[in-house]
């Protein structure tokens, strides 16, 4: 089956309002920017979809990509991390004005919660937020004399992820740090939609180099040049323009 899309605005065309939406990166590293700017353009457009739960490690930097997403509206809650990085600007303020909220999460219990959601295991324990706020109303349980916190699994309508190349069947590869979450997330999500710099045939990748394979993605849309966090960041850009 060819999973190719034939553009970024049909990539993210079934997105509605209050789904949950799982965005790889870690910072700029494999940030979907571009699948992130187009649906800002959607919703832009159409007034939709809104009232989203979004799912990343950060909360985004300067005013563009996922700092961007958040600085429309479109948002309602955030499930990350690191709500503070470089520029966290757009998250704070949002924040502090009540207009969003956050759900904050160990990086490594981030990480096992959505690979529990794409093995479906719906509950694991771990030692991580024992004692600290992150566990109040959470059941807590001892193993071998230890207190362990119990977390639930994360899944998501949609995955919007960035790989390196992808073939027409929707297998990846990653690019070095660039892979970071998107693995998890691909399994984890009822849709995986993915932007490669380049799509090829099948059998054009090697078997032994794919991470994930295409029984996890929906849809491939090609980004031949894709934009990088940092360097918009650097270049002091905003997205999308009219909006400071």
């Amino acid at each position: 089956m060819d999973k190719t899309l034939p553009d970024l605005a049909t990539a993210v065309a079934g997105i509605e309002d209050g789904m949950s939406v799982m965005i790889g990166g870690f910072g700029g590293s494999g940030a979907p920017v571009e699948l992130i700017h187009a649906l800002i353009d959607r919703f832009r457009a159409t007034g939709h979809p809104k009232g989203l739960t979004v799912v990343n490690n950060n909360a985004g930097n300067g005013h563009v990509g996922l700092a961007a997403l958040i600085e429309t509206g479109m948002v309602a809650k955030l499930i990350c991390s690191f709500p503070r990085s470089s520029d966290p600007v757009v998250f704070t303020e949002m924040y502090r004005a009540g207009k969003i909220e956050l759900e904050l999460v160990p990086q490594g219990t981030l990480a096992e919660r959505i690979r529990a959601g794409g093995a479906g295991i719906p509950a694991f324990y771990t030692p991580s937020s024992f004692g600290t706020d992150l566990a109040e109303g959470k059941p807590v349980a001892e193993f071998d004399g230890r207190s362990y916190v119990q977390e639930r699994w994360l899944k998501a309508d949609y995955a919007l992820v960035k790989a390196y190349k992808g073939d027409k069947l929707g297998n990846l590869i990653y690019r070095m740090a660039g892979r970071n979450f998107g693995p998890l997330m691909c399994t984890a999500a009822a849709t995986t939609i993915v932007q490669v710099s380049q799509i090829v045939e099948p059998g054009a990748l090697d078997p032994e180099a794919v991470v994930t394979p295409g029984i996890f993605v929906q849809g491939v849309v090609e980004v031949a040049n894709p934009a990088q966090e940092e360097a918009l960041i650097r270049a002091k850009a905003v997205y999308p323009e009219v909006a400071q």
